[in-house]
């Protein structure tokens, strides 16, 4: 068997993943938009506007709920089948699901059968994101040099903040229009476009190699027989701790985009072209973070950044709502955009981080389970700072405090995982 692929090779992987994951995210981050600005309309309106927004961030919540159950399934079969066959599925299961949603009739329609309906489909688009990531970032870190991994590890990364800008993008398009067209048929049009970015996906992922890592576990037999009960039996810190580390990531992600967005129109008073014009800068502030931190990565290392990451944050944290309740646009723009920049920093070098803490055999089930149980503990911060915001009479030092608090126990994983001996990406 070769070395390893040869660098065209190389990046074709990357770009594979980049694509898929960026189609993917656009599908889950589509409906969050969506259930922070229309769905309390369509699908709740028989509750009082707090009840309506917060059972439509509930359903969002679903998503994330099912992205451990996700990822522990499709880790199973990626650690025992293979990685590429479990992207296919993901990015099938997932475009079909949102497709779906373009067509569901709404509460006025078909009754408490829409949003039933509504939290199912919600929960196949978490269910297939929940299997997406691990196997993308895998199929980049396993077929990456050593002395480039972090710069291609962060290419299926480059999938959120993309996938996040083009759902705003086309969402934003179709909000503009006047009258009751938006709330009758334009907001069905960006889902039923996913089918379109499902067509191009899979046609590029489907002439990828497998990962030689896998391929070569393969060769040996030794894949595992239940991953999960051996990573559980062999590696229980490194699991918790690949939780620990990814917290910040997912709840400071959905805390600076979908709970802001719902705040701002909201507490704040402003239209949802505010919010919007914010989500996508944002989403460029990260991307442009990636930009910076996974090559600097690669030459300084990865601990330095990991661990800066969170401790930015915490110090952003309270200045990140001072700026939201000053109803500047500008301002808000700017804290939307600092959050997930400073949050960027990390998830740059995230993959690699959580890939050196199992080995091959159990490895997709293990990034899986770490990120996928961030997600879960992350599912109802939305939720969570709706309620707090409410709870404290309207002031918004709560969910700074709750912020806060998810960036600290995030340094502090980051700090006790850098301790630990890693393993060998390839062996």
């Amino acid at each position: 068997m070769s070395e390893g692929p040869n660098s065209a090779s190389i990046r074709r992987v990357a770009f594979a993943s980049f694509i898929g994951t960026a189609i993917e995210w656009y599908d889950f981050f589509l409906y969050g938009t969506a259930a922070a600005l229309i769905f309390p309309k369509l699908f709740f309106p028989e509750f009082s506007p707090l009840a309506g927004k917060l059972a439509s961030l509930a359903t969002f919540g679903v998503g994330l709920i099912a992205r451990p159950v996700g990822g522990l399934v499709f880790g199973h079969f990626g650690d025992k089948v293979g990685r590429k066959s479990m992207l296919v599925i993901t990015l099938v299961l997932m475009g079909g699901a949102t497709f779906l949603l373009g067509l569901l009739p709404t509460f006025e329609e078909i009754g408490v059968l829409a949003p039933t309906l509504l939290a199912v489909l919600r929960f196949l688009q978490g269910f297939a994101v929940g299997g997406e990531w691990g196997g993308a970032m895998l199929m980049a870190v396993e077929h990456a040099p050593e002395k480039s991994r972090n710069f291609y590890a962060s290419w299926p990364q480059f999938g959120v903040p993309v996938g996040l800008v083009a759902s705003t993008v086309m969402f934003a398009a179709f909000s503009s229009l006047t009258g009751e067209h938006f709330l009758v048929w334009g907001w069905r049009v960006p889902f039923l476009f996913s089918i379109i970015l499902i067509g191009v996906g899979l046609f590029i992922r489907m002439r990828i190699l497998e990962s030689p890592a896998f391929e070569r576990v393969k060769e040996r037999r030794a894949e595992a027989r239940l991953p999960l009960l051996e990573l559980l039996r062999n590696y229980p810190a490194a699991a918790v701790l690949a939780v620990g580390m990814c917290l910040i990531t997912v709840s400071g992600f959905y805390i600076g985009t979908t709970f802001t967005m719902s705040y701002v129109t909201g507490r704040v008073d402003l239209g949802r072209n505010v919010p919007l014009i914010g989500q996508l800068l944002a989403g460029a502030s990260e991307f442009v973070a990636l930009l910076i931190f996974a090559p600097l990565a690669d030459r300084i290392g990865k601990r330095a950044i990991a661990i800066g990451s969170p401790v930015c944050i915490v110090l952003l944290s309270y200045p990140y709502f001072w700026l939201v309740n000053t109803g500047r646009p500008s301002l808000i723009w700017l804290a939307m955009s600092s959050l997930l920049f400073a949050g960027g920093a990390l998830y740059a070098v995230t993959g690699v981080l959580l890939a050196e803490l199992f080995e091959t055999r159990v490895r997709y089930s293990g990034i899986s389970f770490g990120y996928q149980m961030a997600g879960l503990l992350s599912a109802p911060a939305p939720l969570i700072c709706t309620a707090l915001v409410h709870w404290a009479g309207g002031a918004s030092w709560a969910v700074a405090t709750y912020l806060a608090g998810n960036a600290f126990i995030t340094f502090i994983a980051v700090c006790l995982a850098s301790k630990r001996t890693t393993v060998t990406i390839i062996a």
